[in-house]
């Protein structure tokens, strides 16, 4: 399916993270997993790292004709609109 991006990734731990990303109705949203949990974790706002690897892994799919140009797009836009620095991110708050 077009509409979902899978990658994995090793955590400062060691451990294998899986990381999906999926379009649906325009809006896009990441959620990830450490092997170790059993739940998925959503990410509102996703981090610049995990958006910055999806706009890579967008690229390359493009230019294999797997993945549209409008989304190579849609990442660079929500990039630039997020503050450089992580630490101003707004967070949910518990």
């Amino acid at each position: 399916m077009h509409g979902i991006h899978v990658w994995t990734e090793r955590t400062e731990d060691g451990e294998k993270r899986e990381v999906r990303a999926t379009k649906f109705g325009g809006k896009w949203s990441i959620q990830s997993k450490v092997k170790s949990d059993e739940d998925w974790v959503y990410h509102h706002p996703p981090s610049r790292t995990d958006l910055e690897t999806l706009l890579d892994l967008l690229n390359r799919k493009w230019q294999r004709r797997r993945a549209a140009y409008e989304d190579v797009k849609a990442i660079e836009k929500i990039l630039q609109l997020l503050p450089k620095d992580e630490d101003d991110v707004p967070r949910e708050e518990s």
